[in-house]
């Protein structure tokens, strides 16, 4: 949310710096995420002064220069300046503008340029007498700007126009703070603040808004020039509304524009800025409609039909839901989405004279839900969602209604119509002083919260030596309870007022082992080092790549987590699996020009169902149950009711995901540059993560499953660590991914669990040689390596340290159809004593010997 620091300064004197204004808002729990200075003209007006031409010549052989010499009072260049003026108009005596060379202005194309000393048919010009034009306050360029007679000398336009430089302040609202969506709002929380720590009689400067007239129409008085009807007073708690004729619909003031401007408005016509004006500055949303386009005389505000169409303000026909509350012409016709965008035809444009004016209070929870279901996230939406105060519509209608009269004319032609039937009462809550100084960790006098909440506007009832009522005023909603009024006095107190204690007390917590955050990090630290990028995705994903026609990795729709998700109906289940967050990552990134990516993602999947119970452990999983009979006398919650195996529960598990694409390594002159990634990278990250964390011993299995192509698992019997391989190019084509893709998908927990039981163990440096002997052999196309390593660790367990594959060759004429040749090196090591031939020579004959009986292989001599 934008803030004006000058429109603040309208209602509250500040006499601060906008750092200083910056930390004071933060402070009360409006964060300044960051500012900017704001000028209301491109056009330098702090170097453009108030001077007197004091002499003025016709420069010879022209027809129109004169040489002029102006004082403009400028301290730190006292004397005349010697300027050469070509407007027809200028005399001595006259009062005027003048540029100072630096300062930036308009030219007669409306180019800005930069004025600067020169000489001009041999007169030295040290500035500039400007024009309107010259300086973006008209378009006028008959003559110079001639001031009148009293005006001081050496003024810059700035702050003789009143159009002061302003510093606008972006502010991370949290959803919690309806009351201070407003400049209004954001005032009085500084008012409360220059209260309690400097000026107590600081006072609030509101603004105009005069009573429309003194009778105000209900559902039961006299007849309106435009009759109202609310048929939904559950979306509609409050309508009020006022017609005015007469009125001349033009530009708006450069004031007005600049106030807009400078929050992020764009001026569209009076009228509309006006009611924009309005929302800004209190935080009510108002809309203004076309009178003579209101059908029958009358609004009716009301639901339509499911799949009505109506035409929206930005030419859009959109399909009504049954619950879209809709301000109607008396046809029926709709006119507007209450509170969240107007239509086509009954808005207010240049050939509008006659307005009705509308100010509302619409129930957040039906305008949330017509905003997210046509993604329309509008200003006045973004308002009411939060909470408007209800008591506050007719004060903006007040105040729109004064604007409207001053800056586009017109005559009040109706009563007020104001349809409250269930007027919105303070909230009465109780607080104790005992819990207000628990909470906050000070004790605080009770003159103190008495002057904090004063300032806030929170009253105070029933006071007694323990505690008192709070009435909490309708424009702060989300303040009901005691903690609630307990953090109103602590943001306006101040944090860094609440002295720390002299002594913290602490719990001892045992350490698990291993410690997941220190294994995740070990993993992430690792991870960079090889060049990865950390992504961090959304844990919800679209349910259609599970289940339906066309589902890109099938998964049960009954083991599917469902989250009702307004806000976007696409992203409706949590994850069952990382791939596709990470395949929208890649995505995003390959549509920016980066198409080679190194990627990991440490998160969460999701899952439902019967499923056992596993053993509690603080990673992942269920929440670890235990039985505590000592609790305190305040805590008497009980425990959770441990789920019985076979319960369906929610099991969230942690994995851990890695994605390459692209290339091997940057684009360079160097040869293999070009290298695309394949299996073998991915492979060799996985085995020196694998590594890095001291794990071994693992099974491998070439697995074939969706999303996989073909992939590889390790695991330690039925104990899954990792799958790694190359996704199905059907499932990157439907994510409109273009190159190949390697995931690898690690079990986290497992991998947890297998270091739990890790000891770190010392051995001396073998001194005895490792001898390495070479092996061809002819084998079925259909035996991996892998089988074949297994074998042989499983044949000589104790000297042989390493299988190697190093040539695989295939030829039909030479070693046969469905046959293939691998050469693989053996390394033999004994810790104990140096190896013989012989030994070497047995353990290989012994290794033939079962390749040969269980693999079919042929020995290549």
């Amino acid at each position: 949310m934008k803030v004006s620091l000058n429109w603040i300064r309208d209602f509250l004197d500040l006499n601060k710096t906008p750092a200083e204004i910056a930390d004071i808002l933060t402070s009360l729990g409006l964060e300044v995420e960051g500012w900017e200075e704001v000028k209301p003209s491109p056009v330098d007006l702090d170097k453009v002064l108030t001077g007197v031409v004091v002499e003025c010549e016709r420069i010879p052989d022209t027809d129109h220069l004169s040489a002029t010499k102006v004082d403009v009072g400028d301290p730190r260049q006292p004397g005349l300046r010697s300027i050469v003026c070509g407007a027809p108009n200028v005399a001595v005596g006259q009062k005027v503008f003048v540029a100072l060379p630096g300062a930036n202005v308009f030219s007669k194309d409306g180019q800005l340029f930069t004025i600067a000393e020169r000489k001009v048919r041999g007169v030295p010009s040290q500035g500039m007498i400007c024009a309107e034009d010259e300086l973006g306050l008209g378009h006028d360029h008959a003559g110079i700007m001639v001031l009148p007679a009293d005006t001081p000398l050496g003024v810059s336009a700035a702050q003789y126009l009143k159009q002061d430089t302003d510093v606008v302040y972006e502010i991370g609202l949290t959803p919690n703070r309806a009351d201070a969506t407003n400049h209004l709002g954001v005032a009085r929380d500084l008012l409360a603040w220059l209260r309690q720590n400097e000026n107590p009689a600081a006072t609030l400067r509101l603004p105009a808004a005069p009573a429309i007239q003194s009778a105000i129409r209900t559902e039961a008085s006299g007849q309106s020039a435009i009759d109202v009807a609310v048929e939904n007073t559950e979306a509609c708690p409050r309508y009020t509304g006022v017609l005015i004729r007469g009125v001349e619909v033009k530009e708006s003031p450069d004031w007005l524009k600049n106030r807009l401007l400078a929050v992020g408005q764009r001026p569209i016509n009076n009228v509309v800025d006006i009611t924009n004006y309005v929302r800004v500055e209190l935080g009510q949303p108002l809309h203004a409609f076309d009178a003579d386009q209101i059908r029958g005389g009358k609004v009716l505000v009301k639901t339509l039909p499911e799949g009505t169409v109506f035409r929206s303000l930005d030419e859009v026909e959109r399909k009504l839901f049954a619950e879209d509350l809709m301000i109607c012409d008396g046809e029926s016709n709709p006119m507007c989405i209450g509170g969240v965008f107007g239509g086509a035809t009954s808005g207010v444009t240049e050939r509008t004279t006659n307005v009705f004016l509308e100010s509302a209070f619409f129930n957040p929870k039906w305008i949330r839900r017509s905003m997210l279901r046509h993604n329309l996230r509008t200003d006045a939406a973004w308002c009411f969602e939060k909470g408007v105060d209800p008591n506050g519509c007719l004060t903006a209608l007040q105040r729109a209604v004064s604007l409207i009269r001053q800056l586009a004319g017109g005559e009040i032609a109706s009563e007020v119509t104001d349809i409250y039937p269930g007027p919105v009462q303070p909230v009465r809550v109780p607080v104790e002083y005992e819990r207000v100084n628990a909470l906050i960790g000070e004790n605080l006098p009770a003159p103190t919260i008495r002057n904090i909440l004063t300032a806030l506007e929170i009253g105070m009832e029933a006071e007694t030596s323990t505690g008192f009522i709070a009435v909490v005023p309708t424009n702060k909603p989300d303040v009901t309870r005691e903690a609630d009024v307990v953090e109103e006095i602590l943001r306006v107190y101040g944090l860094d007022t609440v002295p720390m204690p002299v002594r913290i007390r602490t719990s001892v917590e045992i350490t698990p082992r291993p410690d997941p955050d220190a294994i995740r990090n070990i993993v992430a630290d690792f991870l960079a080092a090889n060049g990865f990028n950390e992504c961090m995705n959304l844990s919800l994903t679209n349910s259609a790549h599970h289940t339906g026609e066309g589902a890109l990795m099938p998964f049960p729709k009954e083991k599917l987590v469902y989250v009702h998700n307004t806000a976007n109906q696409g992203l409706d289940c949590m994850r069952p699996t990382m791939l596709f967050s990470g395949l929208e990552t890649i995505r995003h990134n390959q549509n920016r020009q980066n198409p080679d990516l190194r990627l990991f993602e440490l998160g969460k999947v999701y899952e439902r169902g019967p499923t056992p119970i596993p053993s509690p452990q603080r990673e992942g999983g269920l929440p670890s149950f235990q039985s505590n009979d000592r609790k305190s006398e305040r805590d008497q919650a009980p425990f959770p009711k441990v789920p019985a195996e076979g319960d369906e529960v929610m099991r969230e598990t942690a994995r851990l995901a890695l994605f390459l694409t692209g290339t091997h390594a940057p684009e360079s002159w160097q040869p293999g540059a070009k290298k695309e990634v394949d299996f073998y990278t991915l492979k060799a990250y996985v085995q020196n993560l694998l590594t890095r964390l001291g794990i071994s011993g693992y099974q491998e299995t070439v697995v074939q499953e969706i999303p996989f192509r073909l992939a590889l698992r390790y695991h330690r019997g039925q104990q899954e660590l990792v799958t790694f391989g190359s996704v199905q190019p059907a499932i990157c084509r439907k994510m409109d991914i273009k190159n190949q893709v390697w995931f690898a998908d690690f079990h986290f927990e497992n991998l947890l669990q297998m270091l739990a039981g890790n000891r770190i163990q010392f051995r001396e440096l073998n001194k005895f040689p490792v001898v390495r002997r070479d092996l061809a052999l002819i084998l079925d196309r259909e035996v991996t390596f892998s089988a074949l390593r297994q074998l042989a660790n499983k044949t000589v367990k104790k000297v042989l340290k390493e299988v190697n594959l190093f040539d695989v060759f295939e030829d039909e004429n030479k070693i046969g159809a469905g046959k293939k040749s691998y050469a693989v090196s053996f390394l033999f090591e004994d810790p104990e004593k140096t190896l013989q031939d012989k030994e070497i020579d047995a353990l290989m004959q012994q290794l033939q010997q079962a390749f040969e009986h269980k693999l079919n292989a042929i020995i290549r001599k």
